[in-house]
């Protein structure tokens, strides 16, 4: 048989797989009047995923940035023991996905899918494939290539001392609101919830059990070590249930906010300075498992119901009146859903604890591309799930009390009037069913969201667990967004060292274990602050910084293609210099909207400067009423301070934007320009070691 006559069948399968995606895809943005079943999501996003991954992914690994096998990656060069160490793919792709699947790709498409699912989903596709995948691997590949760096610390090599410093600011300062408000979100999950607390708090003594079995006991059994690990997790599950049954048992394991807070500024310190082998790794690999494990377990679920999509494929909200955020659905919708599409945070990541576990550098295009392809598909997951909810209900869950009304009663009125009718019997009884109190303006998108998979779990695996069916999924996202604080810590400690080092601070990169609590503390110290203070402020406190999450991680996302692009021009890549350079446009254009929109926006609800200036003047004249004129202090320093975080984060992209276009111009008009700090070639010795596996 020829080669031609070979190649046939495979031209054929991919054509197929490419015909079927357009036509989903077509399907769901020209349906227009009748509910669309939620199959064609999932096809859609399948065939998109494939095709990317099989093609566009395969272009960037060997023209673009050209893998090299034979290449010794920093993991084998610096083996330490503790944050580099040469690990299987499977366990790096593991802990590289339980880091970077935040709250980001279950709560954002949640609250997005105000403007209906279309947008949303939308974004999901075309952002992950041309952008967000690509980011983590051109992040991962880049660090790889320079002996493990920071984000931080590319930017300074590459653009130089401007440039740099200022990335490094930015950088350090994002990072630790993002995993104060991430910090937030999973204490607000587990508050007062037994089984919560004690089936993630399992998973720590889990993990330092797999991790001495894979280190010591049973050195690169991964398959024995997974089914220990699972078998035990799967254990925790269950006694959670039991736990949260027990009257006994129940108080050991509830807790109110502000000590759930200390617990886990204590567990992020931990997970910063312990050896990666013996918690971090092999905790994120198993809740990896739990987290596929769900989302598998949904998936089948909603192929099993082939539920109908209730949210309407666009609402009235995408004029900027919608009850649970203000703002057009440009550019809100692209803020809201981050990590689902596109997140700098995942930068950190892939130039953190992943670049020093890579034992194989070919390795990076399944783990950089492929783990973000398997977030965007969570986030997909997470839009079925919110839009499968009656809208009424869906609204009444996400919609505060501020904007609907504090009884149930002029809620459902409200809610009804905007053509999504809703009862307070339906609610009531919605409620008793998943052994809560009330559902009402249970805002945030984790409660809604874990109704709707509690609905579709229910509905396949039993109804009479219902109840059980909606706390597991509370559990679940709060294991989501913990491992992602966890990550985030050491990330952090990686570039305050960075940051020190520079400066000729002795305890800057020192390896020493000195040196390692120090710069640990003061990373936890600093976002623990902001998270204690936001859980004893009965005004809010670090909960007003949630509208800069999303706008902050995009902007994060921006200096990583930033610098990506300016490596990619001064390595001679200059004709795909696109790759990074079209999501970066976009981003920049984008964060820069929403900011300016955040800054000074009429709308009260949108604007910061305005809705500071509005409470001041009712504050002067006296017109504020009940505790507001207490209150009203408090929410203008928020204001205030929001605002200028903004601005310092819009500052900072725009800036190192025009270092990038400086450095981009010195290279193709001979100009001097910051070499490539890239290491030199060192053959490796591991690559046929890890065949057996």
């Amino acid at each position: 048989m020829s080669g031609n006559s070979k190649r046939l069948p495979h031209f054929f399968f991919w054509l197929c797989i490419a015909l079927t995606g357009a036509f989903a895809v077509g399907g769901i943005a020209l349906q227009r009047g009748e509910s669309i079943n939620s199959m064609w999501l999932i096809v859609a996003a399948i065939c998109v995923y494939a095709l990317g991954y099989r093609f566009y992914s395969a272009f960037i690994a060997a023209k673009v940035l050209v893998l090299d096998a034979s290449r010794a990656t920093p993991a084998e060069r610096f083996d330490d023991g503790r944050d580099f160490m040469p690990t299987h793919k499977w366990v790096v792709f593991g802990h590289h996905f339980a880091a970077i699947a935040g709250p980001g790709p279950l709560i954002g498409p949640t609250l997005a899918a105000q403007f209906g699912y279309l947008p949303g989903t939308l974004w999901i596709l075309i952002g992950a494939v041309l952008g967000g995948c690509v980011q983590d691997f051109v992040t991962l590949f880049f660090s790889v290539r320079r002996d493990g760096r920071s984000l931080g610390q590319m930017a300074k090599d590459e653009l130089g001392a401007i440039g740099g410093t200022a990335a490094m600011l930015g950088v350090m300062m994002i990072m630790i609101i993002l995993i104060a408000v991430l910090g937030l979100v999973v204490v607000n999950a587990m508050k007062h919830s037994p089984w919560a607390t004690s089936t993630v708090a399992a998973t720590i003594p889990i993990a330092v059990l797999m991790g001495c079995y894979l280190h010591h006991l049973r050195p690169g059994r991964v398959l024995e070590g997974t089914l220990l690990g699972v078998s035990l997790l799967i254990f925790a599950v269950i006694g959670g249930g039991w736990i949260d049954e027990n009257p006994t048992l129940r108080g050991w394991f509830d807790y109110d906010a502000p000590q759930l807070a200390l617990m886990v500024i204590v567990y992020g310190f931990a997970a910063a300075v312990l050896p990666v082998w013996l918690l971090l790794a092999p905790r994120d690999y198993l809740s990896t498992f739990m987290k596929l494990g769900t989302i598998a377990a949904l998936a089948i679920a909603i192929v099993v119901l082939r539920p109908e999509l209730k949210m309407p494929a666009l609402t009235q909200f995408i004029d900027g009146s919608g009850p649970i955020f203000g703002g057009k659905l440009f550019p809100f919708v692209f803020i809201t859903i981050a990590c689902g599409a596109i997140s700098g945070f995942h930068a950190l990541i892939s130039s953190g604890t992943t670049p020093k576990l890579l034992a194989n550098e070919q390795d990076a295009r399944f783990i950089g591309y492929g783990a973000m392809m398997m977030e965007s598909f969570v986030a997909i997951m997470a839009m079925i799930a919110a839009s499968v909810l009656e809208p009424g209900v869906y609204f009444a869950i996400n919609s505060p009390a501020g904007i609907v009304g504090k009884e149930a009663i002029d809620a459902v009125t409200k809610i009804s009037s905007w053509g999504f009718p809703v009862t307070v019997e339906h609610m009531q009884t919605l409620a008793e069913t998943m052994g809560e109190s009330t559902l009402f303006a249970r805002t945030g998108g984790a409660p809604s969201l874990a109704v709707g998979m509690a609905s579709l779990f229910a509905q396949v695996f039993g109804q009479h667990l219902l109840a059980a069916w909606y706390h597991f999924a509370i559990m679940f996202e709060a294991l989501f967004i913990l491992t992602t604080l966890d990550a985030g810590t050491r990330v952090a400690r990686f570039m305050l060292q960075d940051m020190l080092g520079n400066l000729n601070i002795g305890v800057g990169k020192a390896a020493s274990y000195p040196s390692i609590l120090l710069s640990s503390g003061l990373v936890v110290g600093a976002w623990g602050y902001f998270l204690y203070m936001g859980t004893i402020d009965p005004l809010g406190g670090i909960n007003s910084l949630w509208p800069l999450f999303g706008i902050a991680n995009q902007m994060l996302a921006a200096i990583a293609l930033c610098v990506g692009t300016t490596i990619l021009v001064k390595s001679g890549k200059t004709r795909y210099v696109w790759v990074t350079a079209l999501p970066l446009s976009w981003l920049m254009i984008v964060t820069s909207s929403a900011a300016w929109e955040k800054l000074f926006s009429d709308d009260l609800r949108v604007g910061f400067l305005s809705h500071a200036h509005d409470l001041s003047d009712k504050l002067a004249n006296g017109t504020l009423t009940g505790d507001m004129p207490v209150k009203a202090p408090h929410l203008i320093f928020n204001d205030y301070l929001n605002a200028s975080l903004t601005g310092f984060f819009l500052l900072i992209s725009w800036l190192l934007l025009a270092d990038t276009l400086r450095i981009i111009y010195s290279v193709i008009t001979g100009r001097n320009y910051p070499q490539s700090s890239e290491s030199a070639h060192i053959p490796s010795r591991l690559v046929e070691n890890w065949v057996r596996d």
